[in-house]
C-alpha cells in the first residue's frame, strides 16, 4: 500500500518533531536548526554537521551524515517507527549512532 502525499507528511512532520524534541533534550554539545522545508540542520563543534530532512517524491525520510546517506520508509504496521531502506535499522538508532559518531561520545535518542 502507498501513502499519498498529504498521510505521508503528517507522518514525516510527527518524526521530525520527534527528532527535534529530543534534540532539545540531548546531553552532548550540538546546535540544531529547522531549516525551510522541514529541514534540521545539526551542527557539533567540531564543525560537523548532519542533515535530516523529508523526501517526498520517495516517500522517505533521509539523514546525511559523516558516515554515508541514510534512507527511511514509514514501518507499515507501525507508523511510529521508520525503518531503513537498506537494513531495517530504525530511523532513531541510526540517528543516534551517527551523532555518537561526530560528536564523540555515545548518545541515545
Amino acid at each position: 500500500m502507498r501513502m499519498d502525499e498529504r498521510e505521508f507528511n503528517i507522518h514525516a512532520d510527527s518524526m521530525l518533531a520527534r527528532i527535534e524534541q529530543r534534540l532539545e533534550v540531548c546531553t552532548v554539545e550540538l546546535d540544531f536548526e529547522i531549516k525551510q522545508g522541514s529541514i534540521i540542520e545539526v551542527e557539533f563543534d567540531n564543525g560537523s554537521k548532519i542533515i535530516v530532512n523529508r523526501h517526498t517524491a520517495a516517500r522517505e525520510i533521509w539523514i546525511a551524515a559523516k558516515s554515508g546517506g541514510y534512507h527511511f520508509r514509514l514501518d507499515e504496521t507501525d507508523p511510529q517507527r521508520w525503518l531503513g531502506t537498506r537494513d531495517g535499522i530504525e530511523l532513531m538508532a541510526v540517528l543516534s549512532r551517527c551523532i555518537s559518531e561526530q560528536a564523540g561520545t555515545a548518545v541515545r535518542l
